[in-house]
C-alpha cells in the first residue's frame, strides 16, 4: 500500500501561492515519512503534459485558491485519468463561489448572514448595508480582500473601488457577525472536532494571523457548551454533503454568545483545500481526534479517486 507514488501539487500562481508552497512541503515530507513515493511538483499552466509524463498513482492536491481550490485542476486530473484528493470539480467550484455556496447552505437549513453580491464600482460612497457590515471578493481564500467596515465609519472603504484592489469586480457585503470564530474538519462522513480561534493582536482572523507563527491561538477543543459543540459538527457535515465535498474539509462559523450561551451560530464558507501549514487547522483537529498528521494524509491518499 505505501508504494504508490503520490504527486504533490502545490505552488500555483494564485495570490495563495506562498501558503500552497507552504502546505505542499509538509504535506510532501509527511508522506516521504510514512513511505509513500513523492513527487513535488511546483503547478504551472504546463501541469496537464508534466503529470501524463509522470503518471503518478495519485496526485495529492496542495493547491490553494483559484485554479486550484476551484475545479480547474480537478477537471484537469480528471482528463487525465489520475486519482486525486479532496472534492470535484462541481464540489469545488460551488465551495470557491462564495454566493452559490451560500445559497446551497441556505436551502439546506444552515443558517447563514444576510448578503449582497455587487460591483464593486457600484458600491460608491454610500452603505450598500447598514453598518457593521464585511465585504469580501466572492472566489479568494486566505481572507484576501476582507474588509470589515464599523458602526461608526461615514462611507465605504475607498480601496474597494480603487486601482489597488487585486481580487475582482464582483464583492459580496455580508452583515457582520459578532462573537467568536469556530471552525469544524469533516474527514469523509464524519465531523471531527471544533476548534476556536483567537486572533492575537489582528482584529480579525486575517491572512497574518492564519499563517504567521504566533497570529493566532487556537482552543482545541473549543470551550463552548455541548449543544453548541455539538451543533457546529452537525452543521459542518450538512454543509460538505450538500455541496458534495469529499475527502477533508473544514466549514467556518461565528458564534454570537453576548447575550446567551445559545447565541447565534452563522455558517460561513467551507474550505474544500484546507490549508495543511505548520499552523493549519485541520491537522490540529484531526491530532485531537486521535489522527497523527501521517495517518490523517495516508487516509487522504487511500481516498483518492476520479469522478469525484
Amino acid at each position: 500500500m505505501k508504494q504508490k507514488h503520490v504527486a504533490v501539487l502545490m505552488g500555483g500562481f494564485s495570490s495563495e501561492r506562498p501558503v500552497s508552497l507552504s502546505s505542499g512541503k509538509a504535506c510532501a515530507d509527511a508522506l516521504e515519512q510514512v513511505g509513500y513515493q513523492v513527487t513535488r511538483i511546483d503547478v504551472d499552466r504546463d501541469v496537464g503534459a508534466v503529470l501524463s509524463a509522470l503518471k503518478p498513482d495519485v496526485a495529492f492536491n496542495a493547491l490553494h485558491g483559484p485554479f486550484g481550490e476551484d475545479g480547474t485542476i480537478q477537471g484537469v486530473l480528471e482528463f487525465l485519468g489520475i486519482p486525486y484528493t479532496h472534492s470535484g470539480v462541481l464540489a469545488s467550484a460551488l465551495a470557491m463561489d462564495k454566493e452559490q455556496s451560500k445559497k446551497i447552505a441556505k436551502a439546506a437549513g444552515i443558517p447563514v448572514a444576510e448578503s449582497r453580491v455587487l460591483d464593486r464600482f457600484s458600491i460608491g460612497n454610500e452603505h450598500p448595508m447598514k453598518p457593521p457590515y464585511v465585504v469580501k471578493p466572492v472566489a479568494e481564500g486566505s481572507s484576501f480582500g476582507v474588509v470589515i467596515v464599523k458602526e461608526d465609519q461615514s462611507h465605504p472603504p475607498q480601496v474597494i473601488s480603487s486601482s489597488e484592489w487585486r481580487y475582482g469586480d464582483t464583492v459580496m457585503v455580508e452583515r457582520y457577525i459578532h462573537g467568536r470564530e469556530l471552525t469544524c474538519a469533516v474527514m469523509g462522513d464524519v465531523a471531527l472536532g471544533v476548534c476556536e480561534i483567537i486572533p492575537t493582536g489582528h482584529a480579525f482572523y486575517d491572512y497574518d494571523s492564519k499563517y504567521v507563527a504566533g497570529g493566532s491561538k487556537h482552543e482545541c477543543p473549543a470551550k463552548v457548551s455541548p449543544n453548541i459543540y455539538q451543533k457546529i459538527q452537525t452543521l459542518a457535515l450538512k454543509a460538505h454533503q450538500a455541496i458534495g465535498c469529499r475527502g477533508v474539509s473544514r466549514s467556518d462559523f461565528r458564534y454570537d454568545d453576548r447575550h446567551s450561551e445559545n447565541g447565534e451560530v452563522v455558517w460561513l464558507e467551507v474550505n474544500t483545500q484546507p490549508g495543511m501549514t505548520p499552523t493549519s487547522l485541520v491537522p490540529e483537529i484531526a491530532a485531537q481526534a486521535g489522527h497523527s498528521f501521517g495517518e490523517l494524509l495516508s487516509w487522504m491518499v487511500e481516498d483518492a479517486s476520479c469522478l469525484r
